[in-house]
């Protein structure tokens, strides 16, 4: 930009000289002597932006500026100074970095891990990170690259190697059963070897096993629904027997007080009858007819009554 500004300056010299110093000459005697100062005004301008060493650039906000001095003998950078809003640096000795301070989201390609008894499984990495910021120089000086570089480089291997050493310790459906200890486990391993210089949060690993060992585990959760829903069929038709149970109590107790009440009643109509009782509830009940038939009582003839 330092560059356009200064062709742009000498530009305008040259215009002006071109301008100013017309009424010096005849121009159609002398026009080559008119133009020629101007022209290496603007010659000397385009030299001077082509080899201009300066640069300005502008460090945009929720960024954090970066300039480092090339020519140091510690990894190459002698020291750095963080700059904010616009910066003025020599591009032969001196570079200038972006680094965002703000949260940052990134989605890996597919990764391979293996689990706890050597089952390989498929993970794509998706998370959201931040810089600390107050680190971007020491991580530079250790790093020596941009950030995406340093994305894509350092922090993916950090990122894989957390997953694949929690997954180590974890059995492949015990993975599947409880995903979010097992991502959460990842965050906390993730963040102890990166604290240094950033922050992780919000990891989904999205790992999914390979087909065959997939199917084994469909056909384990399918095995232990079923057992539930024989375990609470089980507990139905046990409370439907107790159900049963206690209704037939309820008949058996209630047959058993008709039962009682009917013998207590008998008993009592045993005791209140007696022989003159009978004779009159007889006779009661008599119609004034004989028997058509009578057979003496130590007789053995039949005698017809007409």
């Amino acid at each position: 930009m330092i560059s356009t500004y200064i062709f742009i300056a000498f530009l305008v010299v040259a215009i002006a000289t071109l301008f100013r110093t017309r009424k010096n000459y005849n121009l159609k005697i002398e026009f080559g002597k008119w133009i020629l100062k101007p022209i290496l005004i603007l010659i000397i301008g385009i030299v001077i932006s082509l080899i201009n060493p300066f640069s300005l650039e502008r460090v945009d906000a929720g960024h954090i500026g970066l300039k480092v001095n090339l020519t140091g003998d510690e990894r190459g950078v002698s020291d750095y100074t963080y700059k904010t809003g616009w910066v003025v640096f020599n591009n032969w000795t001196e570079k200038l970095y972006e680094f965002p301070t703000f949260q940052q989201h990134i989605d890996y390609s597919i990764q391979t891990v293996i689990t706890k008894g050597g089952f390989s499984a498929d993970i794509k990495p998706s998370f959201n990170y931040a810089l600390v910021a107050n680190t971007v120089g020491d991580m530079f000086q250790n790093l020596r690259l941009p950030i995406k570089e340093v994305e894509q480089g350092w922090l993916k291997t950090a990122i894989v190697g957390s997953v694949n050493d929690v997954a180590n310790k974890w059995a492949v459906d015990s993975i599947f059963n409880h995903r979010e200890l097992f991502e959460s486990s990842i965050i906390i391993e993730c963040n102890k070897r990166i604290s240094k210089w950033f922050t992780v949060s919000q990891l989904r690993t999205n790992i999914t096993p390979p087909p065959a060992l997939q199917s084994a585990i469909e056909a384990k959760t399918k095995a232990l629904q079923e057992v539930q829903v024989a375990e609470n069929q089980k507990q139905v038709a046990v409370a439907e027997a107790f159900r049963k149970i206690a209704i037939a109590r309820g008949d058996s107790a209630q047959m058993v007080i008709e039962a009682a009440g009917e013998a207590e009643a008998i008993k009592r109509k045993q005791l209140t009858l007696s022989n003159m009782y009978i004779e009159y509830m007889k006779i009661q009940k008599w119609d004034g007819k004989n028997p058509t038939t009578v057979l003496g009582k130590e007789g053995s003839t039949i005698i017809s009554v007409k």
